[in-house]
């Protein structure tokens, strides 16, 4: 196999490795939402085995053993992708060390799995498992996309700091949905655009944003009072305004200054993901948060993670000088 297509197969391998992360994605999310997260006490067996058993509390122990056996399967894609890379490490094009980060991701991504389970759902754990899936769900994406071949305009290069901004806003929203769901806080506002009927609901920022209260401390149902649920809502909410108005700055920007399709096509991803996920969350509120929407809502997530991903590649093409074979430089001396 000559090495550019063994540089496709690696890209085809990582992307069915993206799939499946988003998948774990969601079917972690729905762990979380059906209060399965505690479904199996033990980790990584189930009550001591490797199905779960038939019995009391047998549909959340399915449920959370699920999500196990497709991350389990996860891990193995990542381990073929560093065996992959490692052996053809001299490819011309062939990444090797985002395979290596990604692998120690997942590796970390298994630790906190483990640790949601004995630290009994504590909120830090949680939201860093799911920052955690969806930056390899995002490494992933990277490497199975094929650089455009082109040189980056200047009004392109213009873009790529703004971009960065943009992705680190993301990412703080992202924290913030995370910790507004291992704290059950989404229902604290159940009407939009006001907050239990006032523009400026009564809020407890002391408590609401601490993120370790020590051990032994069983977070199932949450811990905190109502005033403190309601601020992490609304600062999440005050972040979703603050974060579309950024990522379709960012969309619009790209629009304008694109020389190429590639990007133009991401920008319009980017743009769509923003409002698909702002009409999920209208929805969600509108609808009384069923279980359903909720979903959606984390998949959401994970879809604007990845138009970003598609934004900041496009940013970042493959300059033209790579684009010449070597053979042809070593004739050219």
């Amino acid at each position: 196999m000559q090495p550019q297509q063994r540089l496709i197969w690696f890209r085809r391998l990582a992307l069915a490795g993206a799939i499946l992360a988003a998948i774990v994605v969601v079917l972690g999310a729905w762990v979380r939402l059906t209060d399965a997260g505690l479904g199996c006490p033990d980790w990584p067996g189930c009550y001591g085995h490797v199905f779960p058993q038939a019995g009391h509390g047998f549909g959340k122990a399915l449920h959370e053993m699920i999500h196990r056996y497709f991350a389990t399967a996860l891990g193995l894609v990542i381990a073929s992708l560093l065996t992959w890379a490692a052996v053809n490490r001299r490819d011309r094009g062939q990444p090797l060390a985002p395979v290596v980060a990604l692998f120690v991701i997942v590796c970390v991504q298994g630790a906190l799995g483990a640790l949601t389970v004995t630290l009994l759902l504590r909120p830090l754990i949680v939201t860093g498992h799911l920052l955690g899936g969806l930056t390899t769900l995002c490494v992933l994406c990277w490497l199975s996309i094929e650089p455009e071949r082109r040189d980056a305009t200047e009004r392109e290069r213009g873009l790529r700091w703004f971009a960065l901004f943009c992705t680190a806003v993301l990412i703080l929203q992202i924290a913030l949905g995370g910790w507004t769901s291992t704290n059950y806080a989404a229902v604290a506002c159940p009407d939009l655009p006001t907050c239990q009927a006032s523009w400026w609901p009564r809020m407890d920022y002391r408590d609401a944003f601490v993120l370790w209260r020590g051990l032994d401390i069983d977070y199932a149902g949450g811990v905190l009072a109502n005033p403190a649920r309601v601020a992490i809502h609304f600062t999440h909410r005050i972040g979703a305004l603050l974060t579309a108005v950024a990522l379709i700055a960012l969309g619009i920007a790209a629009l304008a200054r694109a020389n190429s399709r590639g990007l133009r096509r991401a920008a319009r991803f980017l743009i769509f993901a923003v409002l698909l996920q702002i009409s999920i969350g209208i929805a969600m509120v509108h609808w009384g948060f069923p279980l359903a929407l909720a979903s959606m809502h984390n998949a959401g997530a994970a879809l604007l993670a990845i138009a970003m991903v598609t934004v900041l590649r496009s940013l970042w093409p493959m300059p033209s000088i790579a684009m010449v074979p070597l053979a042809h430089v070593n004739r050219s001396r």
